[in-house]
């Protein structure tokens, strides 16, 4: 978000925390992308503040409620405020739980690959509309095939895009994977270390897909502790996700902090993979 943007949003989120009754003084900016992440204080809440147009802050709601009474190991919704989504100046707020992080080192392979077991065992009891992963990559398609959204791409590097993207897609439907709800980027910026145990979060990226997608997004020695993993279909995954974020990075609109030089280094790695 730029400055002022920025400076709307948290005035939002600490109006709709006061409203609901929670003591706010303080507001710490801990993220800023294409939406906003603050942590207040003295409540000690976690909010997410987005632009109303992003649309995605009641699907994350509703779907968070459900993974957690599946017994899924997800951030719950601050249990002092009315869980909803709030808005407030062109602002969607919602209210989480903060937790504090117990410890700074590394999540081990094997817990890693525990906690997304778990999640998958729990997200297979959720019977709730979701995007396809697919979709995912349509709209990756999109954002290369158009030079408006998309206008710092150079020519060969749009067409090494799309053609990759095409052909990761076909092959991956190809293989006939069962197909589940998944997390859609359990990377390990959006696991969370806790005294609860390791917990997901943004859930706004839920989808549909072979749990190899999931895997896909996670450090590269978790699949070596998660079970019955197909090694071909995840190498295809792998793949399909560098290309997907590397789209990302060149559309016009991308708010990702350095998504530049990750464009460009996306762009060497999968030339690489070619050669």
């Amino acid at each position: 978000m730029q400055a002022a943007e920025i400076t709307r949003a948290v005035a939002a989120a600490r109006s709709i925390a006061s409203v609901q009754g929670l003591t706010v003084d303080d507001a710490i900016l801990l993220q800023d992308s294409n939406r906003i992440t603050l942590r207040l204080l003295p409540c000690d809440v976690l909010a997410q503040v987005a632009p109303m147009l992003r649309q995605a802050a009641q699907f994350e709601v509703e779907l968070g409620q459900r993974l957690l009474e599946a017994g899924c190991p997800v951030a719950a919704l601050e249990p002092r405020t009315e869980p909803r989504v709030h808005e407030r100046d062109g602002f969607t707020v919602t209210l989480w739980t903060y937790y504090e992080p117990v410890t700074t080192q590394d999540v081990s392979p094997p817990e890693y690959a525990d906690a997304l077991v778990r999640l998958h065992a729990g997200m297979r009891k959720v019977d709730y509309p979701t995007p396809h992963f697919t979709d995912r990559v349509a709209e990756a398609q999109e954002t290369v095939a158009d030079r408006d959204r998309s206008p710092a791409l150079a020519d060969a590097d749009r067409e090494l895009l799309g053609d990759t993207l095409a052909s990761l897609r076909r092959a991956i439907a190809e293989r006939g994977a069962a197909d589940q709800l998944l997390h859609g980027e359990p990377h390990p910026g959006n696991l969370l270390s806790t005294v609860d145990g390791l917990l997901f979060i943004d859930l706004e990226t839920c989808c549909r897909g072979p749990v190899e997608f999931d895997l896909a997004h996670a450090p590269e020695e978790v699949a070596e502790d998660y079970p019955g993993v197909d090694q071909d279909l995840l190498r295809l995954c792998r793949s399909l996700s560098l290309a997907i974020v590397t789209a990302w990075r060149w559309d016009r609109h991308d708010q990702l902090p350095d998504g530049h030089r990750l464009g460009i280094e996306g762009l060497d790695l999968l030339r690489a993979a070619r050669s």
